[in-house]
């Protein structure tokens, strides 16, 4: 008996052990436009929360929020007020902090750990003459987050800058496409070709015309000389 109790024992330790590394999956919701909930284990982060409270409703109080600049289809500071609780962490650039009056501020290098999240701000601003109006250079930040040792990629507002196409181990990126603000479907593509993200989630592609479809078959036609890109597509509008 006293064997088997220790061969137990042991067991159980060595179980505990294996589950302890079993990494929480991630899961991807979107909300609107630019605005979506990650999941992983007892964890929920909001980015560039807006819209109103009840698309909220379903979700847990986020434990971190993300913003990445300070446009009304990226920020409410309003909407913050309801959303947040005593122990959300508010991470964002300096025109944010600044509004809120609190928050950790990040600025395009920085790196930051948060409930064992590590964050980090990458550029994202607009290049072409006819955009340099939209989202100016060093203003907001786009963000690599790496969740259970993943890589996700999240755009903000930007063209195909070189910082942006030096990123590499990215498993999931959400790349936006919204001319004229943003990316292109062609920037867009080649983003993608030079991350080599192992899932790509278009995202912030509304048009006044709303044909998705066109869009979406053209970036995957564009994306398709690298098979090994998944292209998923979420509901966002």
């Amino acid at each position: 008996m006293k064997k088997l109790a220790l061969t137990l024992f042991f067991f159980t330790v060595y179980m505990n052990s294996v589950m302890s590394n079993i990494k929480e999956p991630i899961k991807f919701t979107p909300v609107q436009h630019a605005s979506f909930i990650i999941h992983t284990g007892d964890l929920t982060i909001y980015v560039d929360p807006v819209g109103s409270l009840n698309q909220y409703s379903e979700f847990e109080t986020p434990d971190i929020v993300i913003y990445t600049h300070e446009h009304s289809d990226h920020f409410d500071a309003s909407l913050l007020d309801i959303l947040r609780k005593d122990k959300t962490v508010i991470v964002a650039p300096k025109i944010i902090t600044d509004k809120l009056g609190f928050g950790k501020q990040m600025t395009n290098g920085d790196k930051l750990k948060v409930k064992n999240i590590e964050i980090e701000a990458v550029p994202m601003y607009n290049t072409s003459p006819d955009k340099l109006k939209y989202h100016k250079e060093g203003v907001g930040n786009g963000y690599v987050l790496t969740i259970n040792n993943k890589r996700v990629y999240i755009s903000g507002d930007t063209e195909d800058v070189p910082e942006i196409l030096k990123l590499n181990n990215i498993d999931y990126a959400f790349i936006c496409m919204n001319l004229p603000y943003t990316m292109s479907v062609e920037q867009a593509a080649r983003t993608v070709l030079s991350i080599r993200p192992k899932i790509v989630f278009p995202y912030h592609y509304r048009s006044s015309k709303g044909e998705y479809e066109e869009l979406f078959l053209k970036f995957k036609n564009l994306i398709s000389v690298n098979p090994e890109i998944e292209l998923q597509i979420l509901k966002w509008y």
